[in-house]
């Protein structure tokens, strides 16, 4: 067992944080203002993990001004990578000064200039509480470094992270937990509707970058505990449970790197599973699991078979979406690649080790995607609700954009459970409506009266297409709120020349589908 500690927020002295906050707000080290600095291509380039540009149009803005700016200086220093004279960061954080910055940790002297011992960057985001901005402390990237990482590198805010964050459910609760917590950025969110948050990390060193992160930005409701996935909570229960796991699948053979960030320590999707399996134990009733993770196909045995098999029978409620499948070639090169390893002689050594591991445990395909689960209410307040039991595979589900997913989540979980608890003669009371993000795409044959191809598209949400008939095309253009549904399929059993109870038995399992999709409401 992994020993339970309590660390400590106030792990740097107590005057120097809040003045390094006020010389970045004071310095302008946002997101629009680096971005205003170095323009939109130097920015699309460091997403690319290119940072000449970036460079070049700093160095082009120091000659024009005959001197730096301070948000410029920083970026070149925490985001960049470059030393920095000792004068340009005391100009550029005046009231924390260089001597305070490196007090704190962020920079060393290297004879007479400073380098960065940390990422320090700012960070914008869009959720259902409004706009927000952090800056995040994390180890320095590959681009800083110039070489792979450190089995004990503690990640700033990637694409897996922004994810989780986007579809992460905005409802309020007393308790939210955060597992693998890394520099706190899931924690961070989670607080924005949370009372209280208790963190949880195997690295003393990220919990204390993301204790730092939590005193920088001034967010005093996470607790950060030690120890790995459920130990350092034994016995406690959650409303909402938050979880971007190290679920990457990596050789337990010797050579290969092991990050504390995305390596787990166990066999194959084995964490996965631990996740999932212990989920029930720390929920409370209609508590809530998000997590990221992967899970192997073996043979001919589809994945989704294994992953019903984690699940208790009956315990959760589960919707799993499953977003991408990548053979072993693609997902080792992800990975590799993922660690700052380049093409050359390691790079090969690792990769062989990868395909062997695979061949080795008969794993053909490995999946990835987002896990939702849920412990049911009591009976008392569940009513007859059947449990929600939902596998899906849905390609790019997120597309570029997965801000405002979680109350998209919030919102289908909701009409389930309704449509679930609402037998069908309610139902053929009930007035609905289309969705505002909703829209109706039809194909015709040239010089042709009826559409041969009606589509309806979900502009937000996953962006769900359906395909309609004649029928369903004609009850969802009629959801105006006006009518109840039993007398819009009346209306068409007539237009239709159709038998109505017929009609009804086809189309009300459409309708709850429907809304359960956030295409009704």
């Amino acid at each position: 067992m992994t020993a339970r500690i309590e660390l400590n927020r106030t792990v740097t002295p107590a005057t120097l944080v809040p003045r390094l906050r006020t010389d970045l707000a004071a310095a302008h080290f946002s997101v629009p203002g680096l971005t205003g600095l170095w323009g939109i291509e130097a920015d699309a380039a460091l997403r690319r993990n290119q940072r000449v540009p970036a460079q070049r149009a700093l160095a082009t803005l120091a000659v024009k001004l005959s001197r730096n700016e301070p948000a410029a200086t920083l970026a070149r220093l925490f985001l960049l990578g470059d030393a920095v004279p000792r004068a340009d960061l005391d100009a550029a954080l005046p009231t924390l000064g260089a001597g305070g910055a490196e007090r704190l940790g962020l920079v060393a002297a290297v004879d007479t200039l400073l380098r960065p011992l940390v990422d320090l960057r700012p960070y914008s985001f869009i959720d259902a509480h409004g706009a927000g901005s952090w800056w995040i402390v994390s180890d320095l990237g590959e681009l800083a470094l110039g070489h792979p990482l450190g089995e004990s590198h503690v990640l700033g805010i990637g694409g897996a992270s922004r994810t989780l964050s986007g579809l992460m459910m905005p409802r309020a609760v007393e308790r939210a937990l955060d597992i693998g917590t890394g520099c706190g950025i899931q924690a961070m969110h989670a607080s924005r509707h949370a009372e209280h948050v208790v963190a949880t990390d195997i690295s003393v060193r990220a919990l204390e970058l993301a204790a730092l992160n939590a005193e920088l930005n001034q967010i005093d409701n996470i607790e950060f505990r030690f120890g790995s996935l459920f130990e350092p909570v034994a016995g406690e229960r959650f409303d909402h449970i938050i979880s971007n796991p190290p679920f990457v699948i990596t050789p337990r053979t010797e050579g290969v790197p092991s990050y504390e960030y995305r390596d787990g320590g166990m066999v194959g999707d084995a964490l996965v599973e631990a996740v999932v399996r212990g989920a029930a134990n720390h929920l409370t009733p209609g508590g809530v699991v998000q997590l990221l993770g992967n899970w192997e196909y073996y043979g001919e045995t589809d994945a989704f078979e294994r992953l019903e098999r984690w699940l208790t029978p009956g315990a959760l409620d589960a919707w799993i979406i499953e977003r991408e499948v990548q053979t072993p070639g693609e997902y080792a090169e992800t990975w590799i690649r993922d660690g700052g390893t380049r093409p050359g002689p390691d790079f090969d050594r690792l990769y062989k080790a990868w395909l062997n591991d695979f061949e080795a445990r008969g794993v053909g395909r490995v999946g990835f995607g987002y896990l939702l689960l849920r412990l049911p209410e009591t009976a008392s307040t569940r009513g007859t609700a059947p449990g929600l039991r939902r596998l899906e595979r849905l390609p790019d589900a997120l597309g570029h954009n997965p801000a405002g997913l979680g109350a998209h989540l919030a919102e289908c979980l909701a009409a389930h459970d309704w449509q679930a608890a609402t037998d069908d003669a309610r139902l053929l009371r009930t007035n609905l409506t289309v969705a505002s993000d909703v829209t109706e795409e039809r194909h015709y044959w040239p010089g042709q009266q009826d559409p041969t191809l009606m589509t309806l598209h979900q502009g937000s949400g996953f962006g769900r297409s359906l395909p309609l008939d004649t029928a369903l095309a004609g009850l969802v253009g009629a959801c105006d709120g006006e009518l109840a549904v039993g007398a819009i399929i009346g209306a068409l059993a007539q237009l239709l020349d159709a038998d109505e109870p017929a009609l009804t038995a086809e189309l009300l399992p459409k309708v709850r589908a429907l809304l359960v999709d956030g295409f009704l409401k």
